[in-house]
């Protein structure tokens, strides 16, 4: 783990999550450089192994287990990952470019980006065809096409071996009813040796495979591929394996290229020497070779050893590719072709061989080594163990106090005595009257769960603002407070332009200015806001609800359990992105809705019950939950049932009130902290569906959780 007491220096950044960038992070997480920020940026929280691609067509493999999990394997470098695609480099500021985020920057860079196809270019393939590459568009394409497939027709464009891979695989995935046509413009399988060829020939016409061969597709259609003899290849699902070109951005990076692809020496490096690439994308020009991916993963070592050599000020080493490789071809069926050096063998004793080797490769970042916490010194004070606990303290609200804990200080304030100033207990802001206006006041910070300042900024933002919208303010006026963790001043500097961009623009976006804020540095990164809201209305409460009303719930809850799974290595990546978008959604138009609710709050660091329970108590009512019917984050009611907890959830148990009801898995979901959690309002309940309904409209995961009833503060779940 990165140790936070040395200051952060420089910034390296990886662009994809290709199979060198991956073997890179999972050894920089065992041994980081101190002093370096890692960055990853890749389009999604996945990255498709290629070596299995031919497998998770034919069946043999599922989804989960082609992708590398990067959300994972980034936790676990301590990077910060970026979800955007990358699309231009600027040599001079030394910047990298993603759509709608600031610009990152970078000391040293690394890309690994793969190859994209040409195909799109033919009329018809970018409206009727799927392009094998990139990978993780094909897969998902496939994965839909396949699971409603009746008597399918396929057609795959570009007879080589991985043509010829994928249209195997998928005869053999689609079964006997299936027709499926390889179509080259020359020879398939030219660029195999002579033995090689004839089995893969023998292969497929095993499999009923129809070859075509000399004929140029002249366009793809809604009903198949035309030739350039007027003949119709009937498909309902067109592939291209042809035509494999760089990423259109890649040009413009200023460096030699070939052909498009960033020429490198043999250190890796490209002609600007704080520019590395690996993988499909480069090309070798010392000692070119094929775009296969066992360079790209016999790359990862002297990668990994030249990244921390210029960043530490080391020697660079050089990386030599073997002559010859060793192929291994996937036959459709559990069968493998393997060739080198002219020879080739086939058979189901190679698949097994094949399987191993990949299902090895990918093992790799399933157990990620367990990283070993440090033993407490000896002797240590009474109560450090217990006050340690036995799981990290989490992120975000999950590091806040307890709600008994803070109700009990918060009890003790003497009055104020002032007639303009009002507040309800358990309301988060404050209500201001100033020359007959009614304004709110509140402020709240989160201690850093994610590496990416601008994720976290976002999030803390909308975390924010959440308390004036509950009570139906416009946002107008916000301070920020920044602690960066000890970096250098000109880290400082890039950091702060990242959080200040993204501050600005959530705040704009709420119809709220900054105006001012304090910045200092600390062990780690900590980012709040105070915020001013204009009442134009009474504000809404948490005193209000009614005897009757129904309890809307506009965001999905278990964010405390997803972020503590991340921090054990057992959450899902793509259930983490999915989490993390939904913090960063802001709740103003759901506000905005709900403006006629008669009590409201958001729910946050006490959870779904603990924000219940003090509505409950200032109303004077008692609140049942439908269990069944709140939503949950992917992924989380799997997370509760392993026992996975935040590390607040007990004091959020102990904060509440009394609470009855079964105690299950669904239940302790109840009392997970959220973060930028979202609205919970108590409204009229022959308003709730339509509300609700509109709420849905909107784009928000609305629900209707139960509803209120008179009495005496307590909650029953159901």
């Amino acid at each position: 783990m990165q140790n936070k007491h040395l200051p952060l220096t420089r910034d390296l950044v990886l662009i994809g999550g290709g199979h060198t960038h991956a073997l890179v992070l999972r050894k920089w997480g065992m041994d980081p450089l101190p002093g370096v920020r890692l960055t990853v940026i890749n389009p999604g929280p996945t990255a498709p192994y290629s070596g299995m691609l031919p497998g998770f067509v034919a069946g043999h493999y599922t989804r989960d287990e082609l992708d590398i999990d990067l959300v994972k394997l980034c936790w676990f470098a301590g990077a910060r990952l970026i979800l955007g695609a990358a699309d231009g480099i600027d040599r001079d500021t030394r910047h990298v470019s993603v759509a709608g985020r600031p610009p990152i920057a970078y000391d040293v860079l690394s890309v690994d980006i793969g190859i994209t196809s040409a195909m799109p270019q033919l009329d018809g393939f970018a409206q009727f065809g799927t392009p094998a590459k990139p990978l993780g568009p094909f897969a998902t394409r496939w994965d839909a096409f396949r699971q409603d497939a009746v008597a399918p027709r396929v057609a795959v464009i570009g007879g080589g071996v991985a043509g010829a891979e994928l249209a195997m695989a998928m005869r053999f995935s689609l079964g006997s009813d299936a027709v499926v046509t390889l179509i080259d413009r020359g020879e398939i399988l030219k660029d195999l040796g002579t033995i090689a060829r004839r089995k893969m020939r023998t292969a497929l016409s095993e499999r009923d495979v129809q070859i075509i061969e000399g004929a140029d597709v002249v366009a793809v259609e809604a009903d198949g591929v035309l030739l350039s003899d007027g003949r119709l290849v009937v498909a309902g699902f067109v592939s291209g394996a042809a035509g494999a070109k760089p990423h259109d951005w890649q040009s413009d990076i200023g460096v030699d290229m070939h052909d498009g692809f960033i020429a490198t020496g043999p250190t890796l490096q490209s002609s600007d020497p704080s520019i590395f690439a690996v993988g499909d994308c480069a090309y070798m020009a010392e000692n070119p070779r094929p775009k296969a991916g066992v360079f790209a993963v016999r790359q990862a070592p002297v990668l990994t050893q030249n990244l921390r050599a210029i960043l530490s000020g080391g020697a660079l080493r050089d990386y030599r590719p073997q002559a010859d490789y060793l192929k291994l071809i996937s036959l459709g069926r559990q069968s493998a072709l393997a060739e080198k050096f002219g020879t080739a063998l086939s058979g189901p004793l190679l698949w097994r061989w094949k399987d191993q080797i990949d299902r090895k490769f990918m093992d790799q970042f399933v157990a990620l080594p367990e990283m070993v916490q440090p033993d407490l010194p000896d002797p240590v004070a009474l109560g450090v163990a217990d006050a340690l606990g036995d799981k990290p303290m989490c992120g975000g609200c999950g590091a806040k106090v307890g709600r008994a804990a803070l109700r009990d200080v918060l009890s003790a304030l003497p009055d104020h005595g002032r007639d303009d100033l009002h507040s309800v207990a358990g309301d988060d802001a404050a209500i201001i009257t100033v020359g007959g206006q009614k304004q709110v006041m509140t402020t709240d910070h989160l201690r850093s769960f994610s590496h990416d300042p601008v994720v976290m900024t976002r999030i803390a933002a909308v975390h924010a603002l959440g308390d004036a919208w509950a009570m139906g303010a416009a946002p107008q006026a916000a301070t920020i407070n920044i602690i960066l963790p000890r970096m250098s001043a000109q880290m400082q500097s890039r950091t702060l332009a990242e959080i200040m961009a993204a501050a600005g623009a959530v705040m704009a976006d709420a119809g709220a200015a900054i105006v001012g804020g304090h910045t200092s540095l600390g062990d780690e990164l900590t980012i709040g806001f105070t915020i001013t809201g204009i009442c134009t209305r009474d504000p809404i409460t948490i005193a209000g609800a009614q005897d009757g009303d129904a309890l809307i719930l506009t965001k999905p809850i278990g964010f405390g359990v997803i972020m503590a799974a991340e921090m054990a290595g057992a959450a899902n990546g793509a259930d983490v992105a999915s989490a993390i978008a939904l913090m960063q959604r802001g709740q103003a138009d759901a506000a905005e809705i709900l403006r006629d609710a008669h009590a409201m709050t958001d729910v946050t660091g006490f959870g779904l019950l603990g924000h219940l329970s003090g509505m409950c108590e200032a109303s004077g009512m008692d609140a049942t939950v439908d269990l069944d019917a709140v939503p949950l984050m992917n992924g989380t009611l799997e997370l509760s049932q392993r026992g996975i907890r935040s590390s607040l959830f007990g004091d959020n148990v102990t904060g509440v009130g009394p609470v009855t009801g079964p105690s299950n898995a669904i239940s302790d979901l109840m009392f997970d902290p959220q973060t930028a959690g979202g609205m919970l309002a108590s409204v009229s309940a022959k308003e709730a569906d339509t509300l609700c309904a509109v709420l849905r409209d909107a784009g928000h995961q609305a629900a209707i959780i139960g509803g209120m009833t008179a009495g005496r503060g307590r909650v029953t779940v159901r």
